[in-house]
């Protein structure tokens, strides 16, 4: 399953880093950016958290929030979260549910191995709870900045 521009946010309600429920759909009436990491306390997926942590308040003024989403425990979320003080919510879909919900679990390949994993994607979603902007394949490097600047446009 994929999402299309103007779909709704799908029900789905994962954990949050402290093992609290997210209702997703109770997030609409603000923003939402809703991105989608492979694995928590790598390289690239520090620099995208800490980028979005930096902007925080910016998304803030915007009163919009931001979700970021992994297969990771909320165990080592919640370590994730602390090691490198991070302020974005961080939210674990250890059964997959988001990601199928998103259509974030692909096939990729890696030094001519195939597995499945989650492909680097972010999701924003207006006011109305209806899909915005979307963002796949995403590299880190500005892109933090990318989606602040399309939801300045909301």
């Amino acid at each position: 399953m994929t999402l299309a521009i103007g779909d709704a946010i799908p029900a789905v309600t994962p954990l949050d880093a402290d093992g609290a429920a997210i209702d997703l759909a109770a997030l609409k009436g603000a923003p939402l950016v809703v991105y989608f990491y492979p694995k928590a306390d790598t390289p690239g997926c520090t620099v995208e958290a800490q980028d979005f942590t930096r902007l925080a308040p910016e998304f803030a003024k915007l009163g919009a929030q931001v979700l970021a989403v992994s297969r990771d425990a909320p165990a080592k979320l919640c370590k994730f979260r602390d090691k490198y003080g991070l302020t974005v919510r961080l939210a674990s879909d250890e059964g997959g549910e988001m990601c199928e919900a998103f259509g974030t679990w692909v096939e990729k390949q890696n030094y001519g191995r195939t597995y499945m994993g989650i492909e680097r994607s972010t999701f924003l979603f207006g006011a109305d709870g209806k899909l915005a902007r979307e963002w796949r394949k995403v590299r880190v490097k500005g892109h933090a900045e990318a989606v602040l600047e399309a939801a300045k446009s909301l």
